[in-house]
């Protein structure tokens, strides 16, 4: 896990971390909500911030340096494939061919795709995020949601203890001179609530009708959606179901399966 980090987005992670770390400092050195409740002794609000701050760099961490989903190799399947998988991406009449990539060579399982980033493909793909340097995929997708959770509330969080701090001045010029440093932090943390707010409805909509970004985006182009009607998803099994097996559910889902059951017995 290390080594990836250092042979892979550093400069990314590197970045995200300073700036994180950056405005987190600048709202406590100015004087803010957060700084007048450590004046006053009232240290709980602070260190729920630092807590949330902490827990959000540490998810973002989770989620960029973790497998995705990565599709094993010919190598690699002898020891970690189990014989149901394999048996689950045998073909079956009412189930599409399943491809072999162009890219590696390996036989896709349903609803994996290519990664030409990462060159791997990726189970159950959603998107490749350039500010986690990493593939959005089966086994990290949740882990994303989770972080975006916790960022926005951050970033909120953030957001109100900066405009707090803004201090009046004579003229624009000294309160532009005053107010810089928080003036910049705030012009960040409003651009990545807006970012991260749109991210997470995205997700938690997906998420609730058992869809990805790129089977969203690209539906038509995709051999086992295509040629459904376009408000028919064979994966969807409703929205609280469907969030119930996002969120707490651990097992690898076989989707040829889900999907053959599917198409036998539409509803």
């Amino acid at each position: 896990m290390v080594p990836n980090m250092f042979r892979t987005g550093f400069a990314v992670r590197a970045a995200h971390t300073l700036l994180t770390w950056v405005i987190t400092v600048t709202l406590f050195l100015h004087n803010t909500d957060l700084r007048r409740c450590e004046e006053r002794g009232e240290l709980l609000p602070p260190a729920l911030f630092f807590l949330l701050v902490v827990v959000s760099v540490i998810l973002y961490f989770t989620v960029s340096l973790m497998d995705p989903g990565f599709v094993p190799g010919d190598s690699e399947k002898g020891s970690e494939a189990s014989d149901e998988e394999s048996e689950a991406m045998i073909p079956r009449p009412l189930a599409p061919q399943l491809r072999r990539c162009g890219f590696c060579r390996l036989q896709q399982p349903m609803r994996a795709k290519h990664c030409r980033t990462c060159r791997r493909c990726v189970r159950r793909f959603d998107h490749h995020c350039p500010w986690l340097e990493n593939c959005v995929g089966e086994r990290n997708h949740r882990w994303f949601v989770v972080y975006l959770l916790v960022q926005l509330l951050a970033l909120l969080w953030a957001l109100r203890t900066a405009l707090s701090g803004l201090s009046p001045g004579p003229t624009w010029q000294q309160w532009l001179w005053v107010n810089g440093f928080l003036l910049a932090a705030l012009a960040v943390v409003g651009v990545f609530s807006v970012v991260v707010g749109l991210l997470l409805g995205c997700h938690l909509y997906l998420v609730s009708i058992n869809s990805t970004t790129w089977e969203f985006m690209s539906r038509h182009r995709i051999l086992y959606l295509k040629d459904c009607r376009e408000e028919d998803n064979p994966f969807d099994r409703g929205s609280v179901c469907n969030l119930w097996d996002f969120f707490c559910s651990c097992r690898t889902v076989m989707w040829e399966q889900v999907y053959q059951r599917s198409t036998a017995d539409p509803v």
